[in-house]
């Protein structure tokens, strides 16, 4: 070493270690091999986590991102994530369904996300076969002002599903229409209308439902007005008009569509399946679905998924026109064939 008092000159300097030049190696050498991401607070992860669970386009897109390493997959399950859960987060499909997904949903429930509430609701309800149970899931989803819920328990009202013919109640089932429609659910508002028009289980005015069905088809085009002008090449907006795109079907019923279409569960002997393709309820007894009154080969568990199909197709499908003019009292005021309920002894009413 060099004393204090030598003079640094430029050979003495020379004779030094180079330790300053290893010291600074082994920093850097320690930096890289440092992660960031431990320093990262578990509330910072957390709140990125819920922006991811809230947008993400579908389950593996969330899920795969959990697998990278156990933090991740840990905090990905705090309930303060999976409450925020969305839509496209939780639309699991049948042919991907495990134990694995139906836990996912139950712990995105117990987190309090009326999304998950629903959807497991519903596919308990009419594909697992737990009907008390999947009513109870949709029912609390109800309270929290869930219109699709609410509107998804009233056609269990209208149809007595998951019951016998007399554990209808048109009242109850009017009363959870009214509710979701005001909150904008446009099924719910169509629905509401028919039965304004038709005096069920409400006290007849056919034009106030005359006006809720008009306003349900106005809300209807603006949804796909907007679409229309989302698709835009350039500056320049599409005109083929075929391109706009239909109602997007919410994830559980195509849920339910795929469940029973795919030969996974077959229904029992004499069951239906509702024929508006973005529906996909089935019938929980015989005959509890209505029937088409012209051509007695389509059924609907609503008035609102059968204006539906009447649009999309089956008013090409139906009996043809000079056919109609037979019967003119079974054409409804707005152009479609009228569904007729068959009841358990094969009569209508």
């Amino acid at each position: 070493q060099i004393s204090q008092h030598t003079k640094p000159t430029i050979t003495n300097l020379l004779l030094l270690p180079p330790m300053t030049h290893l010291k600074k190696k082994q920093r850097l050498e320690k930096n890289h091999n440092h992660n960031h991401f431990d320093d990262l607070h578990d509330d910072l992860i957390i709140s990125i986590l819920r922006k991811l669970a809230s947008s993400a386009s579908s389950p593996s897109d969330f899920l795969t991102v959990l697998s990278t390493c156990k933090r991740l997959n840990r905090l990905g399950l705090h309930p303060l994530v999976l409450s925020k859960a969305g839509t496209q987060t939780l639309a699991v499909t049948a042919e991907k369904w495990s134990d694995s997904s139906h836990k996912f949903l139950k712990l995105c429930v117990n987190a309090g996300n009326i999304d998950a509430s629903y959807s497991l609701g519903m596919i308990r309800f009419y594909c697992l076969q737990n009907p008390v149970s999947g009513a109870s899931l949709m029912a609390k989803a109800a309270i929290k002002s869930h219109a699709p819920a609410l509107y998804s328990l009233s056609v269990i009202q209208f149809n007595g599903s998951g019951g016998s013919k007399t554990d209808k109640n048109l009242r109850a089932g009017v009363a959870l229409c009214a509710r979701s429609a005001y909150l904008g659910h446009v099924d719910a508002l169509r629905e509401l209308g028919h039965c304004l028009q038709d005096g069920y289980g409400v006290p007849r005015d056919v034009s106030e439902g005359r006006r809720l069905l008009i306003q349900a088809n106005a809300r209807e085009l603006a949804c796909s007005l907007r679409s229309y002008l989302s698709l835009k090449s350039g500056d320049e907006v599409l005109t083929d008009l075929s391109v706009v795109p239909v109602q997007e079907i919410h994830p559980v019923n195509r849920f339910l569509k795929e469940w029973f279409s795919s030969g996974r569960v077959d229904l029992a002997e004499g069951l239906r399946m509702c024929s508006h393709g973005g529906c996909g309820r089935p019938e929980t007894r015989a005959h509890e679905f209505r029937r088409c009154s012209v051509c007695e080969k389509v059924n609907y568990c609503s008035r609102g998924c059968q204006a539906l199909d009447w649009r999309a197709k089956h008013k090409i499908e139906c009996t043809p026109l000079d056919l109609w003019i037979a019967v003119p009292a079974e054409i409804g005021v707005d152009g479609e064939a009228v569904a007729v309920e068959i009841d358990d002894n094969h009569g209508e009413r």
